[in-house]
């Protein structure tokens, strides 16, 4: 059993959340999502999750059966609002929402960028956390308890060229969690996010496959741009995402809110 962490509760409210913890994670079949959710689900807790990706969520149901999942397209807010509506019944309530859907984004320069895929971006990666945020505060101000965890980027701290759908929507993520910091705190609700910087996987590939064709340079020199960018010159595990998700669910981080933290080896400066 672990340890019990001391406990003084202030005004009514307490540092503890419930054991199983109820957890709600978003884009969590596959990536950063499913570590986040494999995660959880190590730790004990009550996981449903959605996605929009079929096969994703098929290999998931296969071997993380133990988390409850849905299909879910984030773009269609309807949708979106039934999902949590009929997960967050299924569990008795949610201690800690996880926002981590987000897109991509066209590698373009501005002038190149449609309005449609300027829209597209910002629907999933902000409009979808802020419909999220909106359904589960209600529940968490009742507890009195809780915690929002978003998953913003590192591109959310600086300004990022040939991606500007993307570092818009990151930095408006840190902008909506800051804000909810404010409004959920007398509550004692937390909410918090989380910049992840290049992430192993295969959409960081896509990214910088996409950033070498536009400038016509080799996939290997982006590469190695970005991670001479960092102090620690290696891509950010998954699993270290998802580690840093669990601790800001624990009694450790009760005092922990409004913050935009980074994992992403220190940027210290960032690729073109």
């Amino acid at each position: 059993m672990p340890a019990e962490v001391a406990s003084t509760p202030i005004d009514g409210l307490s540092d503890r959340l419930p054991q199983p913890q109820r957890v709600l994670i978003t884009a969590a079949a596959s990536g950063i999502g499913r570590s986040i959710a494999e995660a959880f689900v190590r730790n004990g807790a009550e996981v449903h999750l959605c996605d929009v990706d079929t096969a994703a969520l098929d290999e998931c149901r296969s071997n993380l059966p133990e988390a409850r999942s849905s299909h879910v397209d984030l773009a269609d807010s309807v949708a979106l609002d039934d999902w949590l509506a009929v997960a967050t019944a299924e569990l008795g309530g949610v201690d800690v929402l996880v926002n981590n859907a987000g897109v991509k984004g066209p590698t373009a320069f501005v002038e190149d960028i449609s309005i449609e895929e300027w829209r597209s971006c910002l629907s999933i990666g902000l409009d979808a956390q802020f419909i999220c945020c909106r359904q589960v505060v209600p529940v968490m101000k009742r507890q009195r308890s809780g915690r929002i965890i978003n998953i913003s980027s590192t591109a959310g701290l600086f300004g990022v060229g040939l991606r500007t759908p993307y570092a818009a929507t990151k930095w408006a993520v840190i902008g909506l969690t800051k804000s909810l910091a404010v409004e959920l705190g007398p509550y004692g609700v937390t909410c918090n996010c989380i910049c992840p910087g290049s992430v192993r996987g295969k959409r960081i590939d896509h990214v910088i496959e996409a950033d070498a064709a536009l400038r016509d340079v080799d996939v290997e020199t982006v590469r190695t741009e970005y991670l001479q960018g960092q102090s620690i010159h290696r891509f950010v595990e998954p699993s270290e995402v998802a580690a840093l998700c669990i601790f800001l669910a624990s009694p450790a981080a009760a005092m922990i809110s409004g913050q935009a933290l980074a994992i992403d080896g220190n940027s210290e400066t960032f690729h073109i």
